[in-house]
């Protein structure tokens, strides 16, 4: 018999009751330990690349050991790295990140030079990080001034009071500790390597871990260690604030906290480069308050908490505004770079993004927006990751700057080559100088472009949203009317007519007019979109690496050119426009679903999500109600003027198999 308690419950409900949630905070318990243990295995093997590419140096010098405990320790690293590489939870870098591991090892059994080895370990530590993020770098500038004290209590008996090294006794350890002002070794460190050294101690050594200190505590020593061997603070503050371009390199606390002296002096030089890693590691606030895109995630990220304050308070209108500005102000400023290193991540966080702000304006559960929230959150911690500079390579600008001009070209272009090659077979070569004077004066006005997003007060997030929506809007609008006017013209007897009309005779100056026109429009909405990729993309180091990405597409595209023109003149003339009418057809509804989902994400356009639908963004398709409406209107009205050509046909609705 049960026995029942006075609140009318069972004893025995009462323990399968406890029991329940024994189990579920156990399994909590578990998947937590779980991801923290995962997190911890990527910061050790992180920490120990870190230590090969600094190290490594001081084993092998022009392939010969000079240093026999020193490099022992290095092949043992480099075992220890490959195997907590695969013990790492399952993802598709696996393989990637194992043969990279795999290959260091090699280099070190070899006796590699230091370059080499360093290269390679750097680039797998970044490549370890794209896979399995962990946070690169403070929530918050850390308090640099209280953190000698802290050293001199806790590291300067070992380190030395002014990181000079072991003293007395300590210098007798084996390895000895190391002198955080030996600056040929410093100059190899980040302050994020720093950081994960003093977080988990260092196996083999008798540095121990501090993960008992508070987390703002750990980071402050580890500026306050970084920046021991550099002590030219009031030059690199002159520099920093007088130097746009160098402020431009180190846009957050990320890139800061990532970035190694050494790799700062590959890009300005040693001197300056010294100086002002002295002042950031001195003063890391400063990249806080001054930087132009600084902490542009945070804003992010704050704008993100805002806007979740206030639905939980019920204001749904400022809650909208706020998700907005996350998206304008936070990420907009830092998408088009990221889209040239990472366009799948891009695009994952603009969905995401969007999902967040429909889901607003749906009146959804405070928790699902918290869950959206929270995952936002994880994408920005990618997007941290990937925007750091150690993620940038010549290869990945060069590519970026490439696939975006090539991309954005393509699209121009298949539009001026079918007005050029249609003046030709209408035999009207005085009209083709507005043609060719439209897509030059685009390309005139994207250089003022350049001008004003790189030298004056900069475009914002909205404003560029909505040149690139009404921009597409605008030539989807003109190129539906073309691309009808062609098909209508794909009928012999059509093009028998037309050329009767205009024979003897110079278009227009109308119509002049308005090739001028829809080659300025066309052309410059890719102009102006490249412009402001590549304004992102531009730093004085990398400026090259740009110009040679952007003339290998140029290259591409004037061959792609040549091609159309040389086949279209092969084509007779009713397959020629039933082909080129298709084509603007496809270019059309791509532009009315790009230039709908700008407007969305200049907040001008509401946003209505359509559960299962597909995002692919080069098509313009975009998984919302607005944006494929307007794809879908547009091809009625292309598919009704299509009918109405047919049926118009003065040779009896005889039509070509060209233009089936």
């Amino acid at each position: 018999m049960v026995r029942q308690l006075p609140d009318g419950c069972s004893l025995a409900g009462k323990q399968l009751r406890a029991l329940l949630i024994a189990l579920s905070l156990a399994c909590a318990a578990l998947l937590a330990g779980r991801a923290q243990a995962a997190d911890a295995g990527v910061q050790t093997t992180w920490r120990l690349l870190d230590y090969i590419a600094v190290d490594y140096a001081g084993a092998v010098a022009g392939g010969r050991i000079v240093n026999q405990f020193e490099y022992d320790e290095m092949l043992e690293f480099s075992a220890s790295v490959r195997s907590r590489i695969a013990a790492l939870p399952a993802t598709a870098a696996r393989a990637r990140l194992e043969q990279s591991a795999g290959r260091l090892r090699q280099l070190i059994e070899v006796k590699a030079p230091p370059q080499d080895v360093a290269r390679i370990a750097r680039t797998l530590a970044a490549d370890l990080l794209k896979a399995h993020p962990v946070p690169l770098a403070p929530a918050e500038a850390p308090d640099v001034g209280r953190a000698g004290a802290l050293y001199a209590s806790s590291c300067g008996s070992c380190h030395g009071p002014a990181g000079e090294g072991g003293q007395g006794a300590f210098a007798k350890l084996d390895p000895p500790p190391i002198a955080f002002a030996d600056r040929e070794r410093a100059r190899e460190r980040s302050v994020f390597g720093l950081y994960q050294v003093i977080t988990q101690g260092l196996e083999g050594t008798a540095m121990q871990s501090f993960a008992a200190l508070p987390d703002e505590e750990r980071w402050a020593l580890a500026f306050h260690a970084g920046g021991l061997a550099f002590p030219e603070v009031e030059a690199g503050k002159r520099i920093w604030n007088e130097d746009e371009g160098v402020r431009r390199r180190i846009p957050d606390m990320a890139a800061l906290a990532a970035l190694t002296p050494a790799e700062l002096a590959s890009q300005i030089g040693e001197e300056k480069a010294f100086a002002v890693i002295a002042y950031l590691r001195a003063n890391p606030g400063a990249v806080a308050g001054d930087a132009p895109r600084s902490g542009s995630l945070k804003i992010a990220r704050d704008n993100l908490a805002k806007s979740l304050a206030a639905y939980a308070a019920g204001d749904r209108r400022a809650a909208g505004e706020f998700a907005l500005a996350a998206y304008l102000d936070g990420f907009e400023p830092v998408e088009a770079i990221l889209a040239a290193r990472d366009g799948d991540l891009m695009g994952r966080v603009e969905a995401a993004m969007g999902e967040f702000r429909a889901a607003i304006a749906a009146g959804r559960p405070e928790a699902e927006l918290r869950g959206r929230a929270a995952a936002i959150d994880g994408l920005l911690d990618q997007a941290e990751t990937a925007l750091s500079p150690g993620a940038a390579t010549d290869l990945s600008t060069f590519l970026g700057a490439f696939t975006i001009l090539l991309r954005e070209g393509l699209e121009a272009l298949l539009v001026v080559i079918a007005m050029i090659a249609f003046l030709r077979k209408a035999e009207r070569p005085e009209v083709l100088r507005y043609v060719h004077g439209g897509w030059v004066a685009a390309l005139v006005a994207g250089a003022a472009t350049w001008v004003v997003a790189t030298t004056m007060i900069g475009i914002s997030g909205a404003s560029r949203e909505l040149t690139e929506g009404f921009g597409a809007l605008l030539a989807a609008i003109v190129l539906v009317s073309v691309g009808i006017w062609m098909h209508g013209k794909s009928q012999a007897e059509e093009w028998r007519r037309y050329i009767q009309q205009k024979m003897g005779r110079a278009l227009s100056r109308g119509s002049a007019w308005f090739l001028f026109g829809l080659a300025f429009i066309v052309v410059y909405r890719e102009v102006f979109e490249t412009i402001l990729f590549f304004a992102a993309l531009w730093t004085p180091d990398n400026g090259q690496t740009i110009l040679a990405g952007a003339l290998s597409a140029v290259a591409l595209l004037a061959a792609i050119a040549w091609a159309m023109l040389r086949y279209s003149r092969k084509l007779p003339i009713t397959q020629f426009f039933a082909i080129s009418s298709i084509l603007i057809a496809i270019l059309a509804v791509v532009l009315a679903g790009k230039g709908i989902g700008a407007l969305q994400e200049a907040g001008l356009v509401p946003l209505t999500l359509i559960a299962g639908a597909p995002r692919i963004s080069w098509l313009g398709i975009l998984p919302t109600a607005e944006a494929l409406g307007a794809q879908l209107l547009t091809l009625l009205v292309l598919v009704y003027g299509f009918r109405a050509n047919r049926r118009g046909s003065p040779s009896g609705r005889a039509v070509p198999a060209a233009a089936e």
